[in-house]
């Protein structure tokens, strides 16, 4: 009985309360020495403890049962709880845990050694080992990359992180080409897209590990894939390009992007299996992609087409009254915002506009990342004399315009360097007291307001001062010269 009722009373709803006093165990306050406890449960003013031994004045030794008037009501008790606790059960994983599908890339193909394969193979079970995989909650599958892609297990077919871990490393390398670009095709077409089953509304994450290369283009499948609003996290064992690495993964880079050789991949496991995790945290709205100039909104689905249509509320922080709306269809998933100020904080509102229930409004608050300083670009050396030239190179533009230049120059083979500057509103000098016949070593460098520097380099030499000019060979004879 005692049960029964700190079960519904847990609840705190007032059928339970009111069945708790009906069942003769009703709270009572602290009376003297001989009263229940603050906030006990008291049945004639001995503490109510199911099946506990209770000694009464007379030192007797009583068990407390229930009469068997009670016995309906102590049946009733546990029948609300066991339907109480089957609902919760109903409910599924609780909102905080993460939720949402995990897909790891495994280059699989002949560019990778068998030792190289079996270690990122291992690094891979070791970071799914501890996830909190299961039914309805997260889900993991794992693709190879060959000649063409292969689905080792699918999404679902797993339902802990131990099984997950036996599987990839059960899973034996394929051979082939890096056909990259195919492998993520596939896994668009085949694994996160809805029409292929994916669940929709909840956070999908690829982690690609690669030893740099790929045999076709992987820029349109990747992009594809973060428009379905895919988080990409890269892990290069050292060979990849960074400018295309860079680009493929999600913003911002040095959270997304890792480089490491294949015998340290453990070293980067703690980190990158906490930013998985953060990306699979179901949250209402959303946001991935920040860039200095924009950023991606995702959120799972509220309306549909019939029940209404959604709006998106866009406010710089720092200027009231000055909104950016949007208004989208009712089955929109996501948007994203371009053109936007850098370093600047933008205050979000996703508004529901339903036709059939209310649905509370959604906010958020997000900061653009600061402006992308471009050094100098393009350095040309004109202009080229004996003991002078002009170098040009295209300047920076942008919010992050460099506030001044220096152009450093000396000899190839030593010697002191010298210096010009040139100001913020000039992309050109000249370069005086030159050697002749030197080969020199040029470098223009931008600084900017933050204190960090860009540089690019280019190599200039000068000619001869006395040109030795072979003698010109005489003209041939005409019709009418000597000779004929």
């Amino acid at each position: 009985m005692g049960e029964s009722e700190s079960l519904l009373r847990a609840r705190a709803t007032p059928e339970s309360r009111s069945l708790g006093k009906l069942l003769g165990c009703a709270r009572t306050p602290r009376r003297g020495l001989s009263g229940a406890g603050p906030g006990s449960s008291s049945c004639g003013g001995a503490r109510c403890r199911p099946g506990a031994s209770q000694r009464g004045a007379s030192g007797v030794r009583a068990r407390l049962v229930p009469s068997r008037a009670m016995l309906p009501w102590t049946a009733l008790g546990l029948a609300l709880s066991l339907a109480l606790a089957r609902s919760d059960a109903e409910l599924g994983p609780p909102a905080s845990a993460p939720q949402g599908d995990l897909l790891f890339l495994l280059d699989s193909s002949a560019s990778v050694s068998h030792y190289e394969f079996s270690r990122v193979r291992e690094f891979l079970g070791q970071l799914a080992a501890p996830l909190p995989l299961g039914p309805g909650a997260l889900r993991a599958s794992l693709v190879h990359v060959s000649s063409q892609p292969h689905t080792e297990f699918p999404f679902g077919q797993h339902s802990s992180g131990a099984a997950v871990q036996d599987a990839i490393r059960s899973a034996a390398q394929l051979m082939g080409d890096t056909n990259t670009g195919s492998a993520l095709a596939y896994a668009k077409e085949q694994l996160f897209a809805e029409a292929a089953g994916a669940r929709p509304g909840v956070p999908k994450v690829l982690v690609w590990v690669t030893d740099g290369g790929s045999s076709d283009p992987i820029g349109p499948p990747m992009q594809e894939l973060k428009d379905l609003g895919v988080t990409v996290f890269i892990v290069s064992t050292g060979r990849g390009n960074l400018l295309a690495l860079s680009a493929a993964a999600s913003a911002p880079v040095e959270k997304h992007l890792h480089f490491v050789d294949v015998d340290d991949l453990s070293i980067i496991a703690p980190e990158l299996r906490s930013s998985i995790l953060d990306a699979l945290q179901p949250q209402q709205l959303r946001v991935s992609e920040v860039t200095s100039i924009g950023f991606r909104l995702a959120w799972p689905p509220l309306l549909s087409v019939d029940s209404g249509y959604y709006v998106l509320e866009l406010v710089r922080r720092a200027e009231s009254g000055t909104a950016r709306r949007q208004q989208l269809p009712g089955n929109a998933t996501g948007w994203a915002w371009a053109d936007l100020d850098p370093d600047t904080d933008y205050s979000v509102a996703l508004v529901p506009e339903s036709n059939v229930h209310p649905v509370r409004p959604q906010h958020l608050r997000v900061r653009t990342l600061p402006a992308e300083e471009a050094g100098p670009q393009r350095i040309v050396i004109s202009h080229v004399r004996p003991r002078s030239l002009r170098v040009s190179w295209a300047p920076a533009l942008g919010p992050a315009a460099a506030l001044g230049y220096q152009v450093q120059f000396g000899p190839l083979r030593g010697g002191a360097a010298q210096r010009v500057d040139v100001p913020a509103g000039s992309n050109s000098t000249a370069l005086q007291g030159l050697a002749p016949g030197t080969a020199y070593l040029v470098t223009v460098t931008a600084a900017f307001r933050s204190g960090r520097e860009r540089a690019m380099s280019a190599k200039a030499c000068t000619p001869d001062s006395e040109r030795s000019r072979a003698p010109r060979p005489p003209p041939p004879p005409g019709p009418g010269g000597p000779g004929r």
